[in-house]
């Protein structure tokens, strides 16, 4: 490159970075504008449903407009963006596909429901927060750079060209696919939970409204069209997290800066509970609960005969009343009540052992989570079964660590964004401004789940059932999995082990729970949405790359003009889109748990391999062919085995046993050893690379002078989206 053509590229990208400024710069002002417009509109008596619909329509046309006007055929625009988006807004908008529903609901409402490290079962807490900042060190380090260095368009791409030949390519495509298809299933699933709570419409009805939303963008203009929506989605998300957080750090503390009184707020988090796990009324409820679930055990034990006793009482109750002339609205009740009761011992069966496992997960102190500021459950210095729950407990931290770690280095729509920037420098740039962006969010989950438990715990807990606040009658209506109360002792009085939130709506009630007005929790909730669609978007591209560019135009029809590879991928997205809301509206699991899942399966297919196929120059087509299958084919076997969802859906009869103790979403601890192994020992087995691909390694690994960007490196009619 000419130091003439360089100048001029430089200036032409300054040129066009300043433009960006203005326009988000702009941006940033209209929809602070526009929020507080709808809280004066509010406060002058406007419906609490009309500003949820007003939310949701402005943002999705917001998205749609950028969607449309970012339309493209080019190839280059729609898979990479052009390769001209600066390392600033590459790193908003990657920190945007980042943020998914998992990061922005599922992480603060974990961490209020598990503490710092979660339970044996549920190794949670902090370990998503260290686990997903340290993958994003490893993405720096030992990827990204080398990704921009190749300069194609997907990791299949890569796998294809270092390895050679179109099996390691088909098997990547089909990882990617794999692993992207489960990570967009939760984001789906979350965008029916917060489209549901917008606007009141059914679950599943949301679901497809939500994805509605999500094909706007990545239907139309690929890579393009989803960037620069990100990077408008990214600054709704900061916005929406940060006002709840600082709101209740004031309120409790005075000070607008939640990060410098979490640790004091957590003391009086951890003194609290001490006082709730002494405190009578709560042993009460405990007891309650406990006495139901052995009731429950009682009808288990001979499920025929209480069955017809429950049913005959039922009976008994009804013409009673008839008899009675009792009121008509007790007499329909009661043949409600009758039309309910299972219809079969084997319904009452499942509908009984519901109850009673319900029943004993609230039989338990704090509601059933840990005590907050613990390091681990157990003792390790109790009894034998103590010492096995704290070394349980701790493996599993640190197995999901190490899972989400490797799992953020390799998956696909991730890695792929390294392709969209104009140089290797700014793809390294891009990576820490990504690091900084997430980090405003990450230091600020712990934060939330501690005020808002601290509220919980302080505020709410010994408020009388006639005085609770209007937020918990709308969830426990709207969603009863995601939030119950019950007044099992009969006091009048809502304790602790009364209620029961879930941990997909902490950080959605989290305005409510602070006493914020109305508009603040619809934006909380916009920018839920925001980031469900933003990571839905980058997925669902992922995949569409896959079928279309890896599969299709790679190994079916070499000869695909651009624009013929773009409407397939357009079309296969389509149908991909459809099939995972499809799956999103049976309400696969926890949101979070389903994110974990697919780290544990892009963990165990390509961090080996991408990570060897850059530093070993010596490993070959089948040590990875072998690496990738070993790895994610160990990870798969071990989910469908342990994981309960699984098994029921793949009908797994065998008893449950967990590998020393690991749970399944963090399988990729077994995968990715194994696939590493596998490359290596296959790799000095077999022939060594040929002479083109040790090129390509060294190309990589030391790059030489770029080339200049396309034609579309700068925007010829001014427009920021390139049109």
């Amino acid at each position: 490159m000419s130091a003439t053509a360089s100048g001029k590229a430089s200036r032409s990208g300054a040129a066009f970075e300043r433009r960006l400024h203005r326009i988000y710069g702009g941006f940033t002002i209209g929809f602070i504008a526009f929020v507080v417009g709808l809280g004066l509109l509010e406060q002058m008596g406007l419906p609490d449903n009309w500003i949820g619909l007003i939310f949701l329509v402005a943002t999705v046309l917001l998205f749609a407009f950028i969607g449309i006007f970012s339309r493209t055929t080019n190839a280059v625009e729609y898979y990479v963006a052009g390769r001209r988006v600066p390392a600033l807004y590459n790193g908003m908008a990657t920190g945007a596909d980042w943020m998914s529903t998992a990061s922005f609901i599922g992480l603060a409402g974990t961490l209020y429901l598990q503490g710092f490290s979660g339970t044996a079962s549920d190794p949670g807490g902090l370990a998503f927060v260290l686990g997903w900042t340290g993958g994003y060190c490893l993405v720096a380090l030992l990827l990204a750079p080398y990704l921009r260095s190749f300069g194609q368009y997907t990791i299949p791409d890569f796998l294809g060209q270092r390895f050679g030949g179109s099996l390691p390519r088909l098997i990547g495509a089909f990882a990617a696919i794999l692993c992207s298809f489960t990570y967009v299933v939760a984001q789906i699933y979350g965008v029916g939970l917060i489209t549901t709570h917008l606007t009141g419409v059914a679950f599943e009805l949301g679901i497809f409204l939500g994805l509605g939303a999500i094909l706007l963008c990545s239907f139309l203009g690929g890579m393009r069209a989803v960037t620069w929506t990100q990077v408008s989605q990214y600054i709704i998300i900061i916005l929406a997290y940060l006002i709840p957080v600082v709101w209740l750090s004031v309120k409790q503390t005075g000070v607008p800066i939640p990060q410098l009184v979490y640790g004091t707020q957590m003391q009086k988090v951890s003194a609290r509970e001490k006082e709730l796990l002494a405190d009578p009324k709560e042993q009460a409820v405990i007891a309650a609960f406990a006495a139901r679930a052995s009731e429950a055990q009682r009808k288990l034990d001979d499920v025929p005969a209480a069955l017809a006793a429950e049913r005959a009482r039922a009976e008994r109750t009804l013409a009673d009343l008839k008899a009675g002339n009792a009121p008509l609205a007790q007499i329909q009740n009661a043949e409600k009540a009758l039309r309910r009761m299972p219809h079969s011992p084997e319904a009452a069966r499942e509908l009984w052992t519901k109850s009673r496992d319900a029943d004993l997960a609230r039989a338990r102190p704090l509601a059933g989570m840990p005590p907050h500021a613990q390091a681990f459950a157990g003792d390790p210095q109790g009894s034998a079964s103590e010492r096995r729950l704290f070394d349980d407990s701790r493996r599993n931290f640190l197995a999901l660590v190490f899972c989400l770690m490797v799992g953020t280095a390799a998956l696909p729509h991730i890695l792929a964004r390294s392709y969209t920037t104009p140089s290797v420098r700014q793809a390294r740039e891009a990576v820490t401004w990504t690091v900084i962006f997430i980090v405003a969010l990450y230091v600020t989950a712990p934060a939330l789940a501690v005020l808002v438990k601290y509220e919980v715990f302080n505020v709410l807990v010994g408020t009388p059932y006639d005085r609770l606040p209007e937020w918990i009658a709308h969830w426990s209506h709207a969603e009863p999995a995601l939030l119950s109360v019950v007044d099992i002792n009969r006091d009048g009085i809502l304790q602790l082990g009364e209620i029961s939130i879930a941990s997909d709506i902490v950080v959605l009630a989290s305005p409510a729970i602070g006493g914020l007005p109305y508009v603040v929790t619809a934006l909380v909730a916009t920018g839920a949405l925001a980031a469900a669609l933003s990571t839905a978007d980058g997925l669902l591209l992922t995949i569409g790359y896959a079928l279309a560019h890896d599969v299709y135009y790679k190994m079916i029809d070499p000869n695909a003009s651009a624009s013929r590879r773009v409407l397939t991928s357009k079309m296969l997205l389509l149908v991909v889109a459809l099939a995972a809301a499809s799956v999103a509206a049976q309400r696969p699991g926890n949101i979070l748990l389903l994110v974990s899942a697919a780290f544990s399966l892009a963990a165990a297919a390509f961090f080996p391999a991408l990570v060897l196929g850059v530093f070993w120059k010596r490993a070959n087509k089948w040590g990875a062919i072998g690496g990738m299958v070993a790895g994610l084919s160990l990870t798969c076997y071990y989910m469908a085995v342990t994981h309960p969802w699984l098994r029921e859906v793949l009908g797994v009869q065998s008893p449950l046993v967990l590998w020393w103790g690991i749970q399944p979403i963090s399988a990729g601890v077994f995968g990715v050893p194994l696939g590493f192994a596998v490359i290596v020992i296959v790799s000095l087995l077999t022939p060594a690379p040929s002479a083109a691909q040790l090129e390509l390694t060294e190309r990589v690994r030391h790059p030489g002078p770029l080339p200049l960007p396309p034609r579309t490196a700068a925007p010829r009619d001014g427009s920021a989206f390139g049109l």
